[in-house]
């Protein structure tokens, strides 16, 4: 890829905090193009492409859009595909794999597509077979109507995995809907906050990045490393950018869960992100956790009853909860995620819901008593 060249991308995000993406790119001096659900279009250059990979915290990939056309039938398909330029994302040596998804057209044969692509690739690079990897080049095909898109995966892993939490609890967060449920609720660090039942550390960990304004990406590595044009001195300036711009604040961020094996978990995650020193996880049940004074956020993703048991009455363990909330956070703003309103009304708090998110292919809403 040209770093000189305008390029078509789109950030892959969960649904929900597109808009928050959205808000990411402008801050980014990128300009939105399109919102859609699911994703953000935008155009750039190479310099944008590694710019949203490190800095996005809500976008589960970035994609290229390599290619759009029209096509009905698989020798159209190869003929269209074979002479496009696959050269400047993949090198003779590398793998790839497909990712395909098809409605309403007449290529719906997802093996075949998949086979006649990579024909079009070996043919493009000389090669004879797709050779065996490990860590293949990801290509996203879509077709809809008969319309064909390509894109070419410039994240490799998805982008929530920042590298820090290698240690997870039976129900983990993602990374990029902790920062997004965070930035729905205008939280930046100016208050403090508090998961009280932390988990494996999610909300804590990405308020502590999101206070510090420390770029998610810093240590991971992505897929468009391996691209032939691959700039490494780039990638090392905007880094170098990212390592100054960070604040080195106070932080006032604390956890608490009742399970002792979380506590461990988030306490290796924060170590492994540097932030051991600024947060506070303590091994304490909420029915425990003492009188909190002043005015900050708290929150929270409780069990749904889904991979957590709530045994046979949910609605009176999200009373309890409640009940715990008001005794231990008087005056603070409450929030928390969760697929049932019924559950949330049974905490006798006065939430409303001020978003529609997913979380582990559950479709959960984002409720607050705040503003």
């Amino acid at each position: 890829m040209d770093h000189r060249s305008t390029e078509n991308f789109y950030a892959v995000v969960s649904p929900g905090l597109e808009k928050v993406c959205a808000a990411e790119l402008s801050a980014l001096g990128i300009t939105p193009l399109e919102v859609a659900t699911g994703g953000v279009a935008f155009a750039g250059r190479l310099r944008d492409l590694y710019l949203t990979n490190l800095w996005l915290r809500t976008a589960s990939r970035i994609l290229v859009r390599f290619a759009e056309f029209k096509s009905r039938d698989f020798p159209d398909l190869y003929r269209r595909t074979h002479r496009l330029p696959w050269g400047r994302f993949i090198r003779p040596e590398d793998s790839v794999s497909f990712r395909i998804t098809c409605h309403s057209s007449r290529l719906i044969h997802t093996t075949r597509i998949a086979e006649t692509l990579e024909s079009s690739i070996n043919q493009a690079l000389g090669r004879s077979t797709n050779p065996v990897g490990d860590d293949p080049q990801i290509i996203m095909v879509r077709i809809v109507d008969d319309q064909v898109v390509i894109s070419i995966d410039s994240s490799g892993e998805l982008l929530h995995r920042r590298g820090y939490r290698q240690s997870a609890t039976a129900a983990p967060l993602r990374e990029t809907l902790a920062a997004g449920t965070l930035m729905l609720l205008g939280w930046n660090g100016s208050t403090p906050l508090v998961d009280p039942m932390c988990g494996s550390g999610s909300f804590l960990l990405e308020g502590a990045l999101l206070a510090r304004q420390k770029a998610p990406g810093l240590s991971r590595s992505f897929a468009f490393m391996n691209w032939p044009g691959y700039r490494d001195g780039l990638w090392k300036l905007l880094c170098g950018e990212a390592q100054r711009a960070e604040i080195d604040v106070p932080l006032s961020i604390s956890g608490a869960d009742e399970s002792s094996k979380a506590v461990a978990a988030a306490t290796e995650n924060c170590q492994r992100s540097g932030v051991a020193d600024q947060v506070v996880i303590v091994h304490l049940p909420i029915a425990e956790q003492p009188v909190h004074d002043g005015q900050g956020l708290v929150v929270c993703n409780p069990p749904y009853g889904k991979r957590l048991d709530l045994g046979e009455n949910p609605e009176l363990y999200y009373s309890e909860l409640g009940s715990q909330l008001q005794r231990a956070y008087p005056g603070w703003q409450l929030a928390m995620i969760c697929p049932n309103p019924a559950f949330v009304k049974a905490t006798g708090l006065p939430f409303k819901q001020i978003a529609s998110l997913e979380n582990g292919g559950l479709t959960v809403g984002l409720f607050t008593t705040g503003p």
